[in-house]
């Protein structure tokens, strides 16, 4: 049964002469999990958006949408409130209770619910998502990753048939979004919920999804099974296929053609095949469940082992260059120093931050993972100087950064902040009126105002944006202004929480390729982040946060490798083989240079 058809929906927002959205024509089956992907700005929340009328944008609309073979609009309020489940981008967004339970409780209240109906309900959500540890917290004290479980039991209290998901796991650490979205494809399998859901991480999408819906400026460029419509994007040499799982990536780069692989399980099947393969031209015998000893041991062991040749001197040059550099960064000055912290939000609570020791050097890109609720966003702000520890010392060059004076982005003493949400930073009507904002209480000339304005405008590619209210901008949209404010004051110490969130791949390798440039001039960077892959691949130093402290830190390459699933997918895909590939681009270099040794 079709739920939902769309036909030659197009929009614009106010003022704007391109159109949001394009001709769009799409049906959507009752039960079917959908996944809609494309890079930021491209109208995916744009189009989830029409999916409810109360949550339609203004601007100009043409086209329809039917809803159950009647137009959308004239299903009354309450009916979409109960059918349609809409989980938002950013989870402070759509909270409106202070108390876990009663947000759990909110809509069925709302929708006239009784009592009885209303505790039975709440009951069977909170155990069904494992909230009943947190279930009398304060809102307020969640993590941003609670916060969006907390927004999808919320909605699923109300049993709706459809679920929207816009960029649901975008702050959820990499086990939390797994069992996010295991949960989610649960309720699609055996409650026969219609899953929509837009994402930038597809590692874990795709496998579960029946279609991946592929948007490029508003319109719909590819539509079917995910590994057709990746290899559509392959075919096209389309930037969105660098959002693609990355088995799939390395099939692409190392066999060319046919279907790639989706999840870790085939691709590492598949590259036993390969590896089998690639020996057996070579006339070397080779077992796919079983590859010999040179290929599957780590740096330092194939540097000792005979014979190991030129891969084995590269990558001894390479060891040899981080530990010169692990060694030089030792000798430099610590410029964020944590001593014995202690911090929680209520005097009769639990501690957050935990006996809390770490030197940060100057000139390092360092990079923070951990579960939700570990503590890293807490310790941001305890160098930020947003919060204070009840015991202990933090210091910023020395001084203690409360005394430099808070707010959403502080730039005192060189320290520049981008939190979380970055609407926070966000004060005028339009996205260049709040460029300038960021500069009004510098003694600069309106000339050099607009050269810095102008580059900051490169830089993020924010030129097509600058009349459009920041409020109306897509979540990446928002990252990309709200890194360009913070810029603009040229920090020597740059603070990131979760700045891959809601970019796509194109941009967010631009970002990594802004941050490298920064950290070579010396700029002192530390980085909290969900996303493994950006981290594995940009940072220098990683460290794992844990109850409230730092359980470890190792440069990236060895945090990655030697972990289970603080890891990237192409790690886990081709450890059996080369512990201690981490990216899909070493995996594909390391299997070129396999063909080349085999004279393939």
């Amino acid at each position: 049964m079709e739920i939902y058809r769309i036909r030659e929906l197009s929009f614009a927002f106010p003022q704007q002469e391109t159109a949001a959205l394009s001709a769009i024509d799409l049906s959507i089956r009752g039960g079917e999990f959908i996944a809609l992907c494309g890079q930021s700005g491209c109208g995916k929340s744009t189009l989830l958006r029409h999916l409810k009328t109360v949550l339609t944008p203004h601007g100009s609309r043409s086209g329809e949408v039917l809803f159950r073979g009647r137009p959308l609009q004239e299903a009354d309020q309450r009916t979409q409130a109960a059918d349609i489940g809409f989980v938002f981008q950013s989870p402070d967004n759509q909270l409106v209770t202070d108390k876990v339970w009663h947000e759990l409780a909110f809509g069925l209240e709302s929708l006239g619910c009784d009592q009885r109906t209303i505790r039975l309900r709440v009951a069977e959500m909170a155990s069904f998502f494992g909230i009943q540890s947190w279930f009398h917290k304060r809102v307020t004290e969640l993590s941003g990753g609670q916060k969006q479980l907390l927004n999808l039991a919320s909605i699923m209290v109300m049993q709706p048939s459809v679920l929207i998901l816009d960029e649901p796991t975008s702050q959820l650490d990499p086990i939390a979004a797994a069992d996010f979205l295991e949960t989610v494809s649960k309720l699609n399998r055996e409650l026969g919920t219609t899953v929509i859901m837009s994402e930038h991480r597809l590692e874990e999408v795709l496998p579960i999804a029946d279609r991946l819906i592929v948007l490029d400026g508003g319109a719909v460029h590819a539509d079917g099974p995910p590994a057709q419509a990746g290899g559509l994007l392959r075919s096209l040499r389309h930037p969105m296929f660098a959002s693609m799982p990355a088995p799939m990536q390395i099939h692409a780069g190392v066999a060319g053609e046919g279907e790639g692989p989706l999840t870790v399980k085939a691709g590492r099947q598949w590259l036993s095949g390969w590896v089998e393969g690639t020996r057996s031209v070579s006339g070397r015998e080779c077992l796919a469940d079983q590859a010999p000893a040179e290929w599957s041991m780590s740096a330092e062991g194939r540097t000792a082992a005979a014979g190991a040749g030129a891969e084995a001197a590269a990558e001894a040059k390479a060891a040899a260059n981080v530990s010169a550099a692990t060694a030089a960064m030792a000798k430099r000055p610590a410029v964020i120093q944590f001593r014995d912290v202690w911090f929680r939000y209520d005097k009769v609570g639990d501690d957050t931050i935990k006996d809390l020791s770490l030197d940060i050097r100057e000139g390092q890109f360092y990079c923070i993972v951990g579960g939700n609720g570990a503590g890293k966003t807490t310790a941001l702000s305890l160098i930020s100087g947003i919060l204070r520890p009840y015991r202990g010392k933090v210091l910023v060059q020395g001084v203690n950064p409360a005394r430099r004076g808070s707010g959403p982005v502080a730039v005192q003493g060189g320290l520049g902040a981008l939190p979380q949400n970055p609407a926070a930073l966000f004060v005028k009507k339009t996205v260049e009126l709040d460029l300038y904002e960021m500069l009004s209480g510098t003694p600069l000339s309106p000339q050099e105002k607009r050269r810095k304005v102008d580059a900051v405008i490169r830089l993020a590619e924010l030129e097509r944006l600058l009349l459009r209210h920041p409020y109306d901008l897509s979540g990446g949209e928002q990252q990309r202004a709200a890194l360009a404010k913070v810029l603009l004051l040229e920090p020597k110490i740059l603070l990131l929480d979760e700045p891959t969130k809601g970019l796509d791949s194109s941009f967010k390798a631009k970002l990594g390729s802004l941050l490298r440039r920064l950290h070579e001039e010396g700029m002192t960077i530390v980085l909290v982040s969900h996303d493994i892959e950006f981290c594995a691949k940009y940072g220098e130093e990683c460290a794992m946060f844990f109850d409230g402290s730092v359980m470890t830190s190792k440069p990236a390459k060895s945090f990655f490798a030697g972990n289970s699933f603080y890891t990237t997918a192409a790690n886990r895909m081709a450890r059996h083989i080369w512990s201690d590939a981490v990216t899909a681009e070493e995996v594909i270099e390391l299997c070129r240079s396999s063909m080349t040794e085999a004279g393939v």
